[in-house]
């Protein structure tokens, strides 16, 4: 994958008292899916807004590509719009009702183009937030926690869904989770930040697709939870 990686160094930000990101340093490469994990208040966040530019970088540098994209926990659909013209928004193009059929189908909602929001299911909606991105063509794409509200099943589909259109896009993807298994089933890397700083930084060399039994997989966890000062229950 050709491009230049998404860099962040030395990047520090302070609010009131304690810095959230404390010289932090964290490179991703064109292509590399990168799973960032995290306690509540260990700085996610505030690296995520500042990766697509709603916070300004006080100490430090990052450098990112021209083209991002983000999808949020919730879709955010205009309701007044139907599901092509929110998949369209923005897009200063002659062709853009073409794309927005195009990325619409790529997640599977090509028969929905028409509908309003409202009427779409808690995974429909997402599928047309990433379709609204991936619409976008975007070079780095940044998921906050987009499955956090979705039932199990149609979580481990999307899942799935995004692993399948990543290995066709191949653009660099930043997922924040908190959920160490979905971690694992979806990024080349894993990276927890605890205090605003790097606490592990984990490769996941698993083969695709990923399994909870495969070898390496029950290993992986145990470091991430370990990371995360999580104790399992005996």
């Amino acid at each position: 994958m050709s491009g230049d990686p998404i860099r962040v160094e030395g990047l520090t930000r302070r609010f009131d008292g304690p810095p959230v990101l404390d010289g932090l340093d964290l490179a991703i490469a064109p292509g590399e899916f990168v799973a960032l994990l995290g306690r509540s208040g260990s700085g996610k966040t505030t690296l995520l807004r500042t990766l697509i530019g709603l916070d300004p970088v006080q100490e430090g540098q990052v450098s990112v590509p021209d083209h991002v994209a983000v999808v949020f926990q919730e879709s955010r659909l205009l309701p007044w719009k139907r599901v092509w013209q929110n998949v369209a928004l923005g897009l200063d193009v002659p062709d853009a009702k073409a794309r927005a059929v195009a990325a619409l189908e790529e997640v599977g909602l090509g028969h929905r183009l028409d509908a309003w929001p409202l009427t779409l299911s808690g995974g429909e909606a997402q599928r047309v937030g990433i379709a609204r991105a991936l619409v976008r063509s975007p070079q780095f794409l940044l998921l906050d926690e987009p499955f956090a509200s979705l039932d199990a099943l149609t979580r481990l589909r999307m899942q799935a869904m995004v692993v399948d259109l990543w290995q066709r896009h191949r653009c660099a993807v930043l997922i924040v989770t908190h959920d160490v298994d979905e971690a694992l089933v979806l990024a080349d890397r894993a990276v927890v930040l605890d205090r605003g700083r790097i606490r592990t930084d984990l490769p996941v060399p698993l083969d695709r697709p990923r399994r909870h039994d495969a070898p390496g997989f029950s290993r992986a966890r145990r470091i991430l939870l370990d990371a995360l000062d999580v104790r399992e229950a005996a």
